[in-house]
């Protein structure tokens, strides 16, 4: 599994926004060859930290709609949001 993570700082008052435009890339990515889930977190003991997480059956999954929905959806989000890091994780162990 291939998990893809965005950082975020986001005042308060576009929070609900951001979950909005959170969802839209959701749905978008839901329609994607190798799409598994998609969560939002708020972040403790960070203010204002939001991180959107993706899973991907594989990387090159992730990339393909990256390349082809990232500017489209961005264009289309309404929040005003900082990213503060970009982290692409490869699951080795799991657990449930």
């Amino acid at each position: 599994m291939f998990i893809h993570m965005v950082l975020f700082e986001i005042k308060e008052r576009e929070v609900a926004k951001y979950r909005k435009d959170s969802l839209m890339w959701a749905e978008y990515a839901k329609r994607a060859k190798g799409f598994i889930s998609y969560s939002t977190f708020k972040r403790y003991d960070y203010k204002n930290q939001y991180v959107s997480v993706y899973r991907w059956d594989k990387k090159s999954r992730n990339d393909a709609f990256m390349r082809k929905f990232h500017d489209y959806l961005v264009n289309k989000s309404k929040a005003k949001v900082k990213a503060l890091g970009y982290y692409d994780i490869k699951a080795i162990d799991n657990l449930s």
